[in-house]
């Protein structure tokens, strides 16, 4: 539904002042108005009178005094069905959205609340266009570190670039990693700072998308108390907070050349200096840098440094989008539903064969992302423990209806699928394909290789002969 009218209404269910008073400051930068209920009993309440009738949306924050959020999920909707609903929870508080979103919810947000996330999630609910049911996009992300044996993928061009990222996890270069919005760029990052030296320091992210341009440098850099308009206290930057340790550039092309030349001298010396301040400090820090733009365009057009992008890409690759893997659709649908079994509130789910053929179909533009909250909304709305493609209705839909996967994909009872042809329509190098099923299986097995010999039908010995034989590093 969307409103008529020129402010959307939005209703606050929070019981502190200050909680009120910031989220009502947040969502009017989106241009809503709100109205606010300290319990959920107020806020049902509210529903009937006008200025509830003319409510575009409600946002509940789950430690609002009253009933149990899931419960008032559940009076909200009987009540008003098709209202918009979205749950605030605590980080740690996916058995929460889980509840909730079983209840009926349309999305959740995670604390610490990042503005632009939040008003991202209610201009979602809001939408009349764009994917719906299954289809519809989470706005938190389901963070889970992955080691390296744990990513699933056999075509050749993800395991190409699997390959260049263990190894470059090993080394103390930076690394840049490429790929479009949803195809596992932080996934990576997180296994590369988990396999290096530097496992045991700190990993910090920055966002440059989610901040602006103009705060960039101060919060990679830090700043000193009045050294700019607003910076009425001394802040540390997140290059030293990570010193020891790793630290994600997310987004890196959002980067203005101003702070993009900061960056190459820090490159350069090892050595950070605040905005507004005289002393440099030495700092210790591995940058993994993710761009989900073509750089190369951004320096023609004088957008981005090249010096810069030649001092982050010591190792460098590019993830391929999930339409250019389709054989990986199975085994990761599998893989991620094992997943989201074990958040909490959730249980084991399967998947049956047709349900996968429907998958593999899809193009799916948000990636492995996208995949994911696919997933994770079928399984909380699923009444079995077994996801039928009666659960992707949506997907169904955008089809027309049809459910048969194209010749790449090979779905059996394992759901594992592996790439048989080369582009010109031959079949691929028998060393090839077997060393693409042992990876697969590492993986599967995550790592146990005893397992892994096992299931395959060969020896310990057999296995690790083959590895040193096909080139391949258990780690990739």
């Amino acid at each position: 539904m969307a409103s008529t009218r020129d402010t959307r209404m939005v209703m606050i269910v929070d019981s502190e002042p200050a909680q009120q008073r910031f989220l009502s400051a947040l969502v009017s930068r989106g241009g809503w108005r709100s109205m606010i209920a300290a319990d959920t009993d107020t806020a049902l309440a509210k529903l009937g009178t006008q200025e509830g009738m003319a409510l575009d949306a409600v946002l509940v924050d789950q430690g609002a005094p009253g009933m149990d959020i899931a419960q008032f999920v559940i009076e909200l909707r009987r009540w008003r069905p098709a209202l918009p609903l979205v749950v605030i929870t605590m980080r740690n508080g996916v058995e929460v959205a889980v509840a909730a979103m079983r209840a009926g919810a349309s999305d959740f947000v995670q604390k610490p609340i990042a503005p632009d996330r939040l008003l991202e999630a209610l201009d979602r609910v809001m939408a009349d266009s764009g994917p719906q049911g299954e289809l519809r996009p989470l706005t938190e992300k389901l963070r889970a570190p992955l080691a390296f044996e744990e990513i699933i993928g056999s075509s050749p061009n993800f395991r190409s670039a699997l390959a260049i990222a263990a190894k470059a996890a090993r080394a103390r270069v930076p690394v840049m990693i490429n790929g479009k919005p949803g195809t596992g760029k932080e996934v990576f990052a997180r296994a590369i700072h988990g396999a290096s030296p530097r496992a045991r320091g700190q990993l910090v992210m920055v966002d440059c998308s989610a901040v602006s341009p103009g705060l960039i440098g101060s919060g990679l850099f830090g700043h000193e108390r009045g050294a700019f308009p607003g910076a009425f206290d001394r802040q540390v930057g997140r290059l030293v907070q990570a010193d020891g340790g790793s630290i994600i550039i997310d987004h890196v092309e959002c980067i203005p050349l101003e702070t993009q030349a900061k960056l190459v001298e820090f490159l350069n010396t090892g050595e950070v200096q605040m905005i507004g301040g005289s002393i440099r400090q030495t700092v210790d820090v591995r940058i993994i840098a993710t761009s989900a733009s073509p750089l190369d365009k951004l320096i023609e057009a004088g957008h981005f440094r090249e010096d810069l992008f030649y001092a982050l890409s010591s190792a460098q690759f590019t993830l391929p989008s999930l339409s250019e893997r389709r054989g990986d659709v199975g085994p990761l649908a599998r893989h991620l539903l094992a997943r989201i079994g074990g958040l909490p509130g959730m249980g084991p789910i399967g998947i049956t064969d047709d349900a996968l053929r429907l998958l593999a179909a899809y193009a799916w533009p948000g990636n492995v992302r996208q995949l994911q909250d696919v997933l994770f909304r079928a399984a909380v709305a699923s009444t079995t423990d077994v996801l039928t493609a009666a659960d992707f209705r949506a997907i169904e839909a955008t089809l027309g209806g049809g459910n048969a996967s194209d010749g790449e994909v090979a779905i059996n009872g394992e759901a594992i699928g592996v790439t048989l042809y080369l582009p010109d329509g031959n079949l691929r190098p028998l060393e090839e394909i077997e060393a693409d099923v042992i990876r697969l299986a590492i993986g599967h097995y995550r790592g146990r290789m005893s397992e892994v010999a096992r299931r395959l039908g060969i020896g310990r010995s057999t296995l690790y002969r083959k590895l040193s034989d096909l080139g391949i590093d258990t780690a990739a």
